[in-house]
């Protein structure tokens, strides 16, 4: 194989693995988020402000591999 073609391989192999986990979590705080709001509706704002705090985080190892794999692409 030639030097393009694993950089092919690299970058959607980068993208593909890294994203997996940020995909999990943020299912898993979304139905956590849910869950905590059934038990304690009178904490829902502070519940919800918490959540998207933490699906955020989540999402930015995503954009990091994004950028990785993208640097892997082009460079």
């Amino acid at each position: 194989m030639d030097v393009a073609t694993m950089k092919v391989l690299g970058t959607a192999l980068a993208i593909a693995v890294v994203v997996i986990a940020p995909a999990l979590a943020i299912g898993m705080i979304g139905s956590k988020g849910v869950e905590a709001v059934g038990r304690n509706p009178e904490a829902a704002s502070t519940i919800q402000t918490n959540m998207i705090l933490a699906i955020s985080f989540a999402e930015s190892l995503a954009i990091f591999a994004l950028v990785v794999a993208l640097m892997i692409k082009f460079v």
